[in-house]
Parts: structure tokens; sequence; C-alpha cells
């Protein structure tokens, strides 16, 4: 949350230059391949917004670049796998509301987005669990919101002035991250900007999943198919089983 607009703009303005001098062809290359590591193979339909009543458990997902308004194709899938291990609990759906496009500095108006929908649920609805979720620019929306520091040179979003508050602790059950941009993938596009790391009191209720030779997440990786399997490579699963049992762990 607090790096969207220094660091995701950042990263936009990196995506469309290269380090060093290079030839045309070679500039050109680079910045497709930046894009395209962030890009899923193909959109996905939504879901629902949550209904006016409390639910037992209120998930808020966070699409991936490019991906239509919704919770994209790993999050209908997370959605999914979840809403059947949770039989008989009324779940309610809200998908990020920011453009998830290559103009990264957008990106703050999700992490603004989440970060009010999240107060908003604590206010209204105390006794619902929350589970939060992102993937690839969603997964940075999604860890930046739940970061407990914030780094004095960064300039933060409209009308948020710190860390999310920590009384919403009580509320996030669960995280679920999938292909979250890492160390190395950000240091490839905008040499300064730090890790996305997720703060104290969400950290043991998290899951972050990366896929093997996901570009994003994993150093080395140069498999693009991966950054865009999660819908299907089973880690949907995997990251509702774990919300299952944080949901009952609360």
């Amino acid at each position: 949350r607090h790096l969207c607009k220094g660091t995701l703009m950042m990263i936009s303005a990196a995506a469309h230059r290269s380090r060093r001098p290079k030839p045309c062809g070679r500039f050109a290359a680079a910045g497709l391949s930046v894009i395209a590591m962030l890009t899923p193979f193909s959109p996905a339909t939504g879901t629902a917004e949550a209904e006016p009543d409390c639910p037992s458990v209120q998930m808020i997902f966070a699409r991936g670049t490019f991906e239509q308004p919704g919770v994209g194709a790993t999050g209908q899938a997370f959605v999914d796998a979840l809403s059947d291990r949770l039989s008989g609990k009324s779940v309610h759906v809200y998908a990020a509301d920011y453009p998830a496009s290559l103009d990264f500095k957008h990106a703050a108006d999700g992490i603004a987005d989440v970060r009010n929908k999240v107060e908003s649920i604590a206010a209204t609805c105390p006794s619902t669990k929350i589970v939060l979720g992102g993937y690839s620019q969603g997964a940075a929306v999604a860890g930046y919101t739940l970061a407990d520091t914030i780094p004095a040179d960064y300039e933060l979003p409209t009308g948020i002035t710190g860390p999310m508050p920590a009384a919403m602790a009580n509320h996030i059950a669960a995280v679920a991250l999938f292909g979250t941009p890492d160390a190395g993938f950000l240091a490839l596009v905008q040499r300064s900007a730090p890790p996305i790391t997720i703060g104290n009191p969400y950290a043991a209720r998290t899951i972050q999943l990366c896929a093997v030779g996901d570009p994003v997440c994993s150093p080395g990786g140069l498999d693009r198919a991966a950054h865009s399997a999660y819908k299907s490579n089973g880690m949907a699963l995997e990251a509702a089983v774990f919300a299952v049992r944080a949901l009952a762990a609360t």
C-alpha cells in the first residue's frame, strides 16, 4: 500500500526503458517481456459484490494486470475453491476497484479501495471474517495494504496517512497471494523498489504461492505460462485449504 504511488509508478516507467543503452530492437523486446510477465493469458469474469447483510466470510480480491473488472481468473478459482469448503456459511465477494493496467501508479487506487473495504466491513460487520487475496499486480496491491511500516521517502495514496489500523488484524483471518512480484523482479524493473513485506500481524495468516519458473515471483524464472497457471495448477485449492484452517483458528 505504501509503495504504489511511488514504487508501482516507477515500475511502469521502468517497464518502458532499459537500464543501459541498447539497440532499439532489444529495448522493445525487453519492454514487451516485462509486460508479458505481468499479463495473464486470458481475461476472466468477476463475481457479484457483497450484499448489504453481514456474511460469515467476506472475500476481497485484487485481479492481475489487464484482467477485466472483477476478481479475475485466479481470483475466481480461489473464490470457488474456498466457497465449496465453507458450505453452510455465507460468503460474499468484493473485487478491488482499480484499473489493473500498465499505468501502475493507479494501483494506489486499489490499495486505498482494499483498505477502505476492510475498514468498512470491520465497522459494519464486526463478526465477519475477512479473507484477502490478490494475483500478480493485485498481489502487490494486497501485500502493500498489509505493510506495517512505510518508508519516509514514499508518497502515500490520497486519504491514507499511515499503515492500516492495527485493530484490522482482528478481522483479517487469512491472506492468499498468487505470483507476488519478488525483490528480484522489482529490482529488474525499478532498482530502488523495496520488496513487498507483509506486516507482522498478518504474516502467520498469509500464504504466498509461486509456481516454479514464474518470472515474476521465482528468481531466475523464465516460464511466462507459469505466471498464468494459478487458476488451474492446484494452487487456488491449496490457498483455499489454508484459508479454511486460518478461518477456523480465528
